[in-house]
């Protein structure tokens, strides 16, 4: 293992442990309060950028190997599953959940904001720690002003469609996945998601998450803002809000076949 690839694990290892101190001590101070749900968000989002960042530097500028990557990638969403604690962590995700009416409008909105304000804050975190040096390609990267290009290698409308696509794979494997329970679920829906992100990481990267894209893409050169928020934030709500339609209306039509009235074999005999 390369001292990059070392550095790199540490950081993961040291986001993750003090995400959850962190959210152990703010959840369990406010269980009894409305916050608490809104102080998991923030961590768990701050939680996800964070690893998301030192991922998406580790692949491109560290030269590791396309199966290291998404080994690593299927490892951290096990993890991110493991220790949320009823976070979402995505944009997309609470929208979902608020068409459901899991959540009223105003919870689904401030669950949002707090998503978005810690990718905003993971953003700066993360220059923190590459600006100590851990690592030759934290220095390095520290050199290049922590410059970073855009994955998107297709135009506008492919790109845009990738995301819109792997969006609707991986939401329409948590919703089949409901009734696992969560110590399986996790491995599926992250199996979902390395898979997605083998299929379209090449022409967008898949990062399928709103927030997440906001935090690692938006300052990257490349497309321009409004290019990002069509394929970042349009294209995984669009396809996420498809996969609920089409579950919601397939299960519909099942449900009507099975209790529809049926008659007894010697009214068809007679019949």
């Amino acid at each position: 293992m390369s001292a990059d690839v070392a550095a790199s694990l540490s950081v993961l290892a040291m986001v993750v442990v003090v995400s959850e101190v962190t959210r152990r001590l703010l959840i369990g101070a406010r269980a009894d309060t409305g916050l608490a749900a809104y102080l998991g968000e923030l961590v768990s989002t701050f939680q996800l950028c964070c690893c998301t960042h030192e991922l998406k530097l580790l692949s491109d500028a560290g030269g590791i190997e396309p199966q290291l990557a998404l080994t690593l990638t299927y490892l951290a969403a096990v993890i991110h599953g493991l220790t949320f604690r009823g976070a979402i962590g995505n944009p997309s995700g609470v929208l979902v959940h608020a068409y459901h009416a899991r959540f009223p409008a105003g919870c689904a909105l401030r669950r949002i904001a707090c998503q978005f304000g810690a990718a905003g804050a993971a953003r700066g975190a993360v220059r923190l720690v590459w600006g100590i040096g851990l690592s030759e390609l934290h220095v390095r990267h520290r050199l290049l002003g922590f410059h970073c290009s855009s994955p998107v290698r297709a135009p506008l409308t492919k790109a845009a469609g990738v995301e819109l696509v792997c969006a609707f794979a991986v939401q329409t494997v948590i919703t089949c996945t409901q009734r696992l329970e969560e110590k399986f679920r996790v491995h599926a829906v992250a199996a979902a998601i390395t898979t997605m992100v083998y299929a379209g990481g090449s022409v967008t990267g898949a990062v399928l998450n709103p927030a997440v894209a906001f935090s690692t893409q938006f300052l990257c050169t490349g497309p321009s803002f409004l290019e990002n928020c069509l394929i970042y934030w349009l294209s995984p709500v669009l396809g996420m809000l498809s996969s609920v339609l089409l579950s919601d209306k397939v299960s519909a039509v099942l449900w009507r076949t099975s209790s529809s009235p049926r008659l007894p074999l010697s009214s068809k005999k007679a019949a």
